[in-house]
């Protein structure tokens, strides 16, 4: 019986159509096809076979196979269609999301040499005779001869010898082929092979739960909370979790929340499996698409057992998966800012659901969320509650600011008294330094005194960020830049000065305060180049950088046993933003950034400068007392009805147009009310916080239920029955994490 496929088209539209498909053309689910559309030709993705329905048009013909494999497995189909569902998300562009740009073009490849191979050597008298004939292919298999019979014809001169080569295929002597070379990222890396190391009794613990996890009542291992402090060995228990199932025939699928983690962490893991190299694939967005394209297509293939890489590595092809762990997993770098808006650690703990494999989250200072399925059951907790390597955990110091302010009179306190003495001490004796300051650029805004007037981005609504190495006011959100002007654009004044400051601020002071000392700054400034995160960070294990200031790109997951000192300058600027979460993030934040500290033999100290000492945040941070302000903190949730005990979403609308972004949001309002279901909560509309972001005017409102099925239905039913304005963009967050 002839069968047809319903084809999602490529493309920004939701475009799906059925096709017949021709006999003899094996199409299955998650092939990838040819096919007309209208007058020209277009790709698309299967995403079901079946009969032919009744119809009383007659269905085009699929054109091409494009590739005979499906690049989707049936777990990542039916992971993918739950996305689209949860986070009223089009299919199309969850499809981009499991299929990378870089294989679903067909002009990305795989990349080829050509090698010359010796076929048939001529006898001693024929190749005197061909070095006076024709002396280059004399030497082309002398140099063949030499090389065990086989060289590229690259390393033979390439284009200056291909005509005599082609000659020596004519006459049979040598045959031309092709062979795939594999774009490798770290091509120009060593990874010395490591020894698993001895685990301490918790370690042990948490190893054995992983490896035999607790079951529900339909077999499924119960996701795994590994609460470990700073220093406990996570990364070493998830390197043997992964032996194990490797042993067992099985993949392993690691995530991590940053770039910035990703080379200590595939480092970690190449050189423990270094034996198996060459079967540890890397994904994140920092590969070219050649990169992307052969790392994506040696883990379809199964030539790669482990995958390493940031949230949308979660889409990986592997198959018959045995683990899957997301480190940090408290990380908000997980959640995609674009749609479809899916959270990468929610989808590891679905995905393993399918797989029926092992979810492990870790984490010194995990979600609330994660925390509390724990507390109900969902979820096992495990803890590390020791160092690693029995070392205590650093002394933590807490600067009021304000003191600090009134000794310096007025002037710009960016280093303390007791931080620049630390320091003192710690270079004398040769141990190492970070700095942590959560924003970059030189100072934090361009603003008049007398008449309070600051430069502003004209297509935000945030004010510019100076950056005194490109001498330009920059806008963090958007990238424009203006110069900075040399009086008050308002009122003329020449007083005009910088606010604040920024890492490139704190560079320049900590050069002229110690100016022998080797210094590297992180930030997304300095790390734009290819590699220059992972060539710093190997500068600094090597000791040949001192103190490194950076930003929250060094806060986290990183392991130097000579850092002695981690001095956060100002642990305030995330604590001042319009949302629930911002006490708990900034409580991760210290921690974390803390826990850099006295990881080797050498004890670590702490010093936290902050205008708000005595913020529960600040102080539970400071005791390294995670259970505290989890307790405190989820009581206040429960009272409110935020997360962890209800499910909290955003709409928004964005337009050029004010008045119509903000009426289009108020008709979805009127609309979302009739019929609201008894458990859902409607907010009213307002201005977002950021009112204005890429020259478009922004409205939300907070949508509240403790059913998320009750919740996204409704808001799906809605959004399909109002189609917005045609320069009015409609935005649905399931489960926000910002609320700007």
């Amino acid at each position: 019986m002839q069968q047809s496929a319903r084809v999602l088209i490529d493309g920004p539209s939701e475009l799906v159509f059925d096709y017949m498909i021709p006999d003899g053309m094996a199409v299955a689910t998650g092939c990838r096809v040819r096919i007309p559309l209208r007058n020209r030709d277009s790709t698309g993705t299967v995403l079901e076979v079946g009969p032919p329905p009744q119809t009383n048009y007659n269905l085009r013909l699929v054109s091409k196979l494009i590739d005979p494999d499906p690049l989707i497995t049936p777990q990542l189909m039916k992971l993918g269609k739950w996305i689209a569902e949860y986070y009223v998300a089009p299919l199309e562009q969850v499809m981009r999301a499991l299929l990378p740009e870089s294989v679903r073009q067909e002009m990305h490849s795989e990349k080829t040499r050509k090698i010359v191979e010796i076929k048939e050597m001529p006898d001693a008298e024929a190749l005197e005779k061909l070095a006076k004939r024709a002396p280059k292919q004399h030497i082309i298999l002398k140099l063949l001869e030499s090389n065990s019979g086989m060289m590229s014809l690259k390393d033979l001169g390439g284009g200056s010898v291909t005509a005599a080569v082609k000659s020596l295929v004519k006459k049979g002597h040598v045959v031309l082929k092709e062979e795939a070379v594999r774009r490798d990222p770290d091509e120009d890396q060593e990874f010395l092979e490591s020894a698993p190391l001895k685990l301490n009794p918790e370690q042990v613990v948490a190893l054995e739960k992983i490896v035999n996890p607790a079951t529900n009542d339909k077999g499924i291992p119960k996701p795994i909370l590994l609460l470990g402090v700073t220093g406990s060995g996570k990364t070493e228990v998830y390197l043997q979790g992964v032996q194990h199932a490797l042993d067992q025939g099985k993949s392993a699928l690691i995530l991590v929340p940053e770039i910035s983690l990703t080379p200590q962490t595939v480092q970690r893991f190449k050189s423990r499996f270094a034996a198996l190299h060459d079967q540890v694939a890397v994904l994140h967005s920092h590969l070219s698409q050649g990169e992307r394209f052969d790392e994506w297509h040696r883990i379809r293939k199964g030539e790669a057992r482990i995958v390493i890489g940031a949230r949308s590595a979660i889409f990986a092809p592997l198959t018959n998966v045995g683990i899957i762990i997301v480190d940090e997993e408290h990380e908000n770098t997980y959640k995609q800012e674009t749609s479809p808006r899916y959270h990468g650690r929610d989808i590891a703990v679905l995905r393993a659901h399918f797989e029926k494999a092992v979810v492990v989250l870790g984490s010194a200072t995990p979600s609330l969320e994660s925390f509390q399925n724990t507390q109900s059951g969902k979820y096992e907790l495990v803890r590390l509650d020791q160092r690693a390597d029995s070392q205590s955990m650093p002394i933590m110091r807490v600067l009021d600011m304000r003191i600090e302010a009134q000794k310096q009179k007025g002037r710009l306190a960016i280093l303390s008294d007791k931080l620049r003495l630390s320091m003192e001490k710690k270079l004398e004796n040769g141990e190492q330094i970070i700095l942590f300051l959560n924003r970059r650029g030189f100072a934090r805004s361009l603003q008049c005194p007398p008449c309070g007037y600051v430069c502003e981005c004209q297509h935000c609504s945030i004010p510019l960020t100076y950056h005194r190495t490109e001498d330009r006011l920059m806008c963090h959100m958007c990238g424009y830049q203006s110069l900075p002007p040399k009086k008050c654009p308002s009122c003329g004044d020449e007083a005009i000065r910088l606010q604040g400051f920024g890492t490139q601020k704190v560079e320049e002071v900590i050069q002229k305060v110690f100016p022998q000392a080797r210094m590297a700054r992180i930030d997304a400034d300095t790390m734009r180049r290819k590699n220059a995160l992972r060539d710093t960070l190997n500068k600094f294990k090597a000791h040949k950088i001192d103190i490194i200031i950076g930003t929250q790109m060094i806060a986290k997951g990183l392991h130097f046993p000579n850092v002695t000192l981690v001095g956060v300058l100002n642990a305030d600027l995330g604590l001042q933003v319009p949302d629930f979460r911002a006490g708990e993030r900034t409580f991760q934040l210290l921690t974390q950034v803390a826990g850099r500290a006295g990881r080797g033999e050498l004890e670590g100290e702490v010093i936290i400068q902050t205008f708000t000492p005595h913020s529960p945040s600040v102080q539970f941070s400071r005791h390294h007392d995670f259970d505290g302000y989890a307790e405190q903190e989820l009581q206040f949730r429960n009272k409110f009805l935020y997360p962890p005990f209800a499910h909290c979403a955003l709409l928004g609308t964005r337009s050029t147009h004010e008045r119509r972004a903000e009426f289009t949001l108020e008709n979805l309002h009127k609309r979302l009310k009739k019929d609201l279901p008894p458990q859902v909560e409607l907010g009213e509309p307002m201005p977002s916080p950021l009112t204005r972001a890429h020259g478009q005017f922004r409205y939300h409102l907070m949508l509240k239920s403790t059913s998320a099925r009750a919740l996204h239905q409704h808001v799906k039913r809605i959004l399909t029955a109002t189609p917005p304005p045609d320069d009015v963009t409609i935005v649905f967050d399931m489960d926000a994490l910002g609320f700007s």
